[in-house]
């Protein structure tokens, strides 16, 4: 914001039953030395090098292998090769001559697998070790090891099979086929029939049933027209109720909370959705390590279906430090300490503080400070309603002013739906601040107010959906009895292209206006728009993009805009490259007017990791201030928006 499977001959069968560089983060790095291995960590994951304990191999015994896979095409020919352990760990010994044996075995049913996922069910896996048939071996075989042991794996792919007759039977008879991808002629991979399967059975538990299972999955493949034929049965059992809710695992928070938390109440239908939900809900709370929704294998004597939520209460009290850096604020640390668990229903309170613009030159007058003490009660009234209460105390000084606040505040957010939750609340904020306009003192009661849609698939690295927000916050500044509202709102959107998602399309608007008090003087700078820097329009520094009086003094403004555009391309599946374009503005108008459009540009780098990527992004100002910033490096976790 502005202002901040070996397939036999012939037919077969299977069947189966059932320049502002911000690291917006605290980072853990390590460095690990293990004779001559080295490695180095962040988050605990190894960015380069090898941290693995080199493993003592009992008896150990060399191969070399050669791989033939007989003129397949590039992608299958790919997907064989990696599938391969003998071929990927090449180079590491084997204990004893049978461990040549088995790590052979168990590579062809691999690669057997590799072409069944192909729908390639008429090919043929040959492995020879010395020159023997892996079949022919004796059990205990004896290789000579003058030299390593020579692997010869051969595949014959064989001709690609297509899907012939359907049949579905049971409770899944009045359904589409084609709803699972099961078309005459239609690819007829293993992963496609086994995905159908699974799909079926959800949607059968969709309905409320909660014992659906496969009763048969069988393929016959014809070797003379190359086509398989499919059978799937399902028996999906009752309609049924969720009966007594039991809770594992729990030592100090309190079980009925769980219950009420997680929305599941005996006598509601059973959704197996709703279940997810619950799940996701708990772990959100932060207390649990680890939470699982446990549903019996069989109806009790009502007709309802037992549940358990099993949990594992993780740490409740942690600490942490942290650390920035910015080419233009110097260094910047940060600490903090918290309670997830306080009175027993997972309600968390974090003490936190901050220090930033160390080095630089700066002196101790000129640091910036937080301290801060933040409240928040889960369940709150309703269980879908969260308390917060916050006090904060901070002194910032930007190139637009100087401030020393102290905000106060207390908010109710309610979850609507899954997608949608509005909050609401009251605030109080002392500021003395010297700006443009000279030293003033403010006192300002607020009522924010807001409300968020989020329909996004991952919330750090979203690849479809949107989340749009819009909020209000009527004002009176009480010193100078003025009344004064903010209003402001911003969408951001994504559209995954290609496989897998290789490129996201990414996009966001924003703006917002201040309205009241006619004269910007009476509004408190911390309250007036400004843009700039990592969470507006890249390129530009912190709050540079502003009006300017005759002094050339940032006075800030009464409305912006803003609009981000991004290209997420994945170039591997850790590492991405995302050019981006910002474009934004700040009048004194009630509304916006461009009368000042700036634009960024730049390009970005991300490393994926399991709890998001690692960003890094650099930027420059297309239109340049005079004596403005020349550049910006952004760094974080998570994409931009």
């Amino acid at each position: 914001m502005p202002s901040k499977l070996r397939p036999p001959i012939g037919r077969i069968a299977f069947r189966t039953t059932g320049t502002a560089f911000t690291l917006a983060a605290s980072l853990c790095f390590s460095v690990i030395f293990a004779d001559d291995a080295y490695a180095f960590k962040i988050f605990g994951i190894t960015i380069f090098g090898d941290d693995e304990t080199e493993v003592t191999v009992i008896d150990p015994v060399r191969y070399t292998v050669t791989f033939d896979t007989d003129g397949s095409d590039k992608d299958l020919a790919d997907s064989l090769d990696r599938t391969s352990l003998l071929v990927s760990d090449e180079g590491k010994p084997v204990s004893g001559d049978l461990g040549v044996v088995i790590k052979a075995r168990d590579d062809r049913d691999r690669l057997i697998a590799t072409l069944y996922e192909n729908a390639r069910y008429g090919g043929v896996v040959t492995v020879t070790i010395a020159g023997q048939n892996l079949d022919s071996l004796p059990p205990n075989p004896a290789f000579d090891r003058s030299k390593p042991v020579p692997v010869s794996v051969r595949i014959d792919p064989g001709p690609l099979f297509t899907i012939g007759d359907v049949t579905l039977e049971g409770d899944a008879t009045r359904l589409d086929p084609g709803a699972y991808d099961l078309r005459r002629g239609g690819p007829a991979g293993s992963l496609v029939i086994l995905k159908a399967g699974s799909k079926i059975v959800d949607d059968l538990k969709a309905e409320g049933r909660p014992l659906v299972h496969l009763t048969k999955r069988e393929v016959v493949a014809d070797h003379e027209t190359n086509t398989i034929d499919v059978v799937i049965a399902a028996e999906a059992g009752p309609v049924a109720p969720l009966g007594p809710i039991a809770v594992k695992g729990s030592r100090k928070v309190d079980e009925a909370f769980i219950r009420r938390y997680s929305r599941l109440q005996p006598g509601q239908q059973y959704s197996p959705e709703q279940l997810r939900k619950a799940g996701e809900r708990l772990r959100a709370l932060g207390v649990f390590s680890s939470v699982t929704i446990e549903e019996a294998g069989k109806l009790s004597s009502d007709g309802s279906l037992p549940l358990g939520i099993v949990v594992s209460e993780g740490k409740h009290r942690y600490f942490g430090f942290g650390a920035n850096w910015s080419s233009l604020d110097g260094v910047g640390l940060q600490g903090y300490w918290g309670h997830r668990n306080l009175f027993g229903q997972a309600e968390s309170l974090r003490l936190e503080g901050t220090v930033s613009g160390l080095g630089d030159g700066n002196i101790v007058d000129n640091l910036d400070y937080s301290a801060g003490i933040t409240f928040v009660k889960p369940g709150a009234f309703f269980p879908s309603a969260t308390l917060e209460a916050s006090i904060k105390g901070t002194t910032l000084t930007t190139d637009s002013y100087d401030a020393n606040s102290i905000a106060g505040k207390v908010a109710l957010a309610y979850e609507i739906s899954d997608h949608d939750t509005v909050s609401g609340g009251l605030s109080l904020t002392y500021d003395d601040i010297d700006d443009a306009f000279g030293n003033n003192r403010y006192l300002t009661f607020g009522v924010p107010l807001s409300y968020i849609r989020d329909t996004r698939d991952n919330k750090l690295n979203p690849t479809e959906g949107y989340y749009a927000s819009v909020s209000a916050i009527p004002s009176y500044e009480i010193t100078g009895s003025t009344i004064f509202s903010s209003f402001e709102g911003s969408v951001s959107g994504y559209y995954g292209i290609g496989a897998e998602d290789r490129v996201v399309l990414a996009a966001k608007l924003s703006a917002g206006t201040l309205l009241g008090a006619g004269d910007l003087k009476a509004i408190p700078a911390t309250r007036r728009f400004y843009a700039g820097g990592g969470g507006s329009v890249r390129g530009y520094a912190y709050q540079e993009i502003s009006p300017y009086n005759d002094n050339d003094d940032a006075t800030g403004g009464r409305s912006y805009a803003l609009g981000s555009f991004e290209a997420r391309i994945n170039i591997t599946e850790k590492i991405g490259i995302v050019p981006f374009l910002d474009v934004g503005s700040v009048s004194t108008a009630n509304f916006p007017d461009f009368s000042d459009l700036r634009m960024g540009a730049g390009v970005g780098l991300r490393y994926m990791t399991p709890f998001g990527p690692l960003r890094l992004d650099v930027a420059m100002p297309l239109d340049r201030y005079d004596g403005g910033s020349q550049y910006g490096i952004y760094a974080g976790i998570g994409q931009s928006f």
